[in-house]
């Protein structure tokens, strides 16, 4: 039997911790998965019996590594061709932590993980160790290099910007199903009138296509023109399709897989008994690490004929 060094070990019990960390700051799951393997590098390349605390020079080593790529991150996605969302990630099986609650749900969506886009590295770093890790701001202060005050004033600066545009949960995930099930249902038969009233007025649809995949390069607005866009989306089928709803970041979410490669995700913002907002990820390199790693709920899936 082979034996894994102490240094491994102690690793492994904060990977998950670590990557969870990481994606919430990068919004990449790829890139995430790097940062955690770079941190490991570091570690091992450490001395560590003058570590007091594995947790806390784990979490520094990979905070800092993600604001340090987050600046050549920003320059990449300024020339990125159409919008850019994050990478979907199922939760279902806790691949992002618990997330036994509205807030903590919340704080892994697609919507607040584009709304974090426009934070400042320092910003988000503090946002998502303070909000989401409930890390002390004296311990941020350490991590960081700033002070415990400047870090309780960014803080402040990042949850103004991010309360402002963030979207709530307020409907049950067996509502949320129904209300995505009712939706493809009407799409996948054209029903423009059907889907129109599930929409909000002001409803829009973004997609990421990275201009690898065919897709709008600009937001769909309004009830009427979404509807026809999502109508002759979804009513397009190559062999082999299926469609399942998956909990996709804390949310259910609308998942078209082909031979087990995911290859579209849709994430719905919804409101009451409306849909308020869509996204849309198409590009095969967003969607690696869902195909990679499979679906994580089986819930409510079946083929297109089902729905």
């Amino acid at each position: 039997m082979t034996v894994e060094p102490e240094g491994l070990r102690q690793f492994q019990v904060h990977r998950p911790r670590l990557f969870a960390l990481a994606y919430r700051m990068l919004g990449s799951a790829s890139e995430a998965e790097d940062a955690v393997q770079e941190t490991y590098l570091r570690w091992d390349g450490t001395d560590r019996s003058v570590i007091r605390s594995a947790e806390a020079w784990l979490t520094t080593a990979v905070v800092n590594l993600c604001r340090t790529w987050l600046v050549s991150a920003r320059a990449r996605r300024e020339a990125y061709i159409g919008p850019w969302l994050p990478e979907p990630v199922p939760t279902a099986r806790g691949e992002l932590g618990p997330l036994e609650t509205v807030e903590e749900r919340e704080q892994v969506s697609l919507a607040l993980l584009t709304v974090l886009e426009r934070l400042s590295p320092v910003e988000r770093a503090v946002f998502v160790l303070r909000e989401a890790f409930g890390y002390a701001h004296r311990e941020i202060a350490d991590m960081l290099g700033v002070t415990e005050a400047n870090s309780q004033q960014i803080f402040r600066r990042a949850g103004q910007r991010v309360r402002a545009e963030r979207t709530r949960f307020d409907i049950s995930a067996n509502q949320s199903v129904a209300l995505i099930e009712r939706f493809l249902k009407a799409a996948r038969n054209g029903d423009i009138e059907g889907l129109e009233r599930m929409l909000a007025a002001d409803v829009v649809a973004t997609a990421d296509g990275g201009g690898v995949v065919n897709a709008a390069r600009r937001p769909v607005v309004g009830a009427n023109h979404v509807a026809r866009y999502l109508a002759g989306l979804l009513r397009w089928e190559v062999p082999g399709m299926l469609v399942s709803l998956e909990e996709i970041n804390g949310a259910t979410a609308l998942v078209v897989r082909s031979e087990g490669n995911a290859l579209v995700v849709v994430g719905f913002d919804t409101e009451s008994d409306r849909v308020t907002a869509l996204r849309l990820i198409v590009n095969p390199a967003k969607l690696a690490y869902l195909s990679r790693v499979g679906a994580s709920d089986d819930r409510g899936s079946g083929d297109i004929g089902d729905l």
